[in-house]
C-alpha cells in the first residue's frame, strides 16, 4: 500500500486553500474549508507555542500575517487561538483541533518548521507533540522539514506515516545561519537515506537537477513547490508526481 498515493492522485494546496483578498488567509481555518469544499489536498505549516503546543503558523513571528507582533514561540496556544489573522475572522488554529476538524476528509502534508535555527539536531519535544496528536489519527498524512534531524525523530517516533525532506539548492545568503559545508550537503540531499525519508518536496523550479534524478531512478516519490501558473503546474508534472500550488486552481477540480 503507497501511503503517498492521496497525494499523488491530486494537488496540494499550499498553506491551505488561501485567498486573503477573498477573505481566506493562509494556514486557516478559512482556507482549510474552501480546501476541503473542493477535495484539495493541503499542505500546512506547524510552529511551537511558549507552551508547547504545536499551531498552524508559517513565520517565527507574528507580524506578516497578524496585527501582534513578536515571536509565535513566546505566547502560549490559548492566546495565539484568539489572534485573528489578517483578512480573516478566526485566530491562529491549534494543530490538534485542525486535525480532528478535517477527520480524514482531505489529505494533509504537514510542515515542521525548524526550531533550531541551524536546521541542525535539537531536544525532540516538537516532533513528541506533532507525533502524539497523529499517534490515532486515520486520514492520509505525511510529515516533511528542511531539517532532516526533524524527519528522522519523526521516522522513529512515527514510522507508518511518510516523511520527507524539502530540498532545494542551498544558498548560503538565504540560508545565513548555515555553514556553505552544510549547505552543500543539503543541496545534494545527502541525508535522504539516513533520515528515513520516503519523499523529498523540492523546488519546482529545480526540478532538472541530478540529484532529483538520481532519488527519482532509487523509486523515492518527488512532490514540489510551489507552483503558480498552469504553464509551472504542467512543466513541474513532467518530473514531479504532484505539485503544491496556489494563485491557481489547477484543472480537474
Amino acid at each position: 500500500m503507497n501511503l503517498l498515493a492521496p497525494f499523488i492522485n491530486g494537488p496540494i494546496a499550499h498553506r491551505t486553500l488561501h485567498d486573503v483578498k477573498s477573505g481566506i488567509p493562509e494556514n486557516s481555518w478559512e482556507g482549510l474549508e474552501e480546501a476541503i469544499s473542493r477535495g484539495y489536498a493541503i499542505e500546512i505549516d506547524l510552529q511551537l507555542s511558549r507552551d508547547g503546543i504545536p499551531v498552524v503558523f508559517h513565520d517565527y513571528k507574528l507580524n506578516r500575517v497578524t496585527n501582534e507582533i513578536g515571536f509565535i514561540s513566546d505566547r502560549p496556544a490559548s492566546e495565539l487561538e484568539k489572534i485573528v489573522l489578517k483578512g480573516g475572522r478566526k485566530g491562529i488554529p491549534r494543530f490538534d483541533a485542525f486535525m480532528s476538524y478535517i477527520a480524514g476528509r482531505v489529505p494533509v502534508l504537514i510542515e515542521l518548521k525548524d526550531q533550531d535555527g541551524t536546521l541542525g539536531d535539537s531536544p525532540s519535544v516538537f516532533e513528541s507533540a506533532v507525533c502524539k496528536i497523529l499517534k490515532n489519527y486515520t486520514g492520509p498524512v505525511a510529515i516533511m522539514s528542511f531539517n532532516p534531524f526533524m524527519i528522522e525523530k519523526c521516522a522513529k517516533l512515527s514510522p507508518n506515516i511518510p516523511r520527507g525532506l524539502i530540498t532545494e539548492v542551498f544558498k548560503q545568503d538565504e540560508w545565513p545561519n548555515i555553514s556553505k559545508l552544510r549547505c552543500d550537503k543539503l543541496t545534494k540531499i545527502s541525508d535522504y537515506f539516513t533520515a528515513g525519508a520516503t519523499f523529498i518536496s523540492h523546488d519546482h523550479m529545480d526540478l532538472k537537477s541530478d540529484e532529483v534524478d538520481r532519488l527519482k531512478k532509487a523509486g523515492a516519490t518527488i512532490l514540489c513547490w510551489t507552483v503558480r501558473t498552469k504553464n509551472e503546474d504542467i512543466e513541474a508534472r513532467k518530473i514531479a508526481d504532484s505539485v503544491t500550488f496556489e494563485n491557481y486552481l489547477p484543472d480537474g477540480f
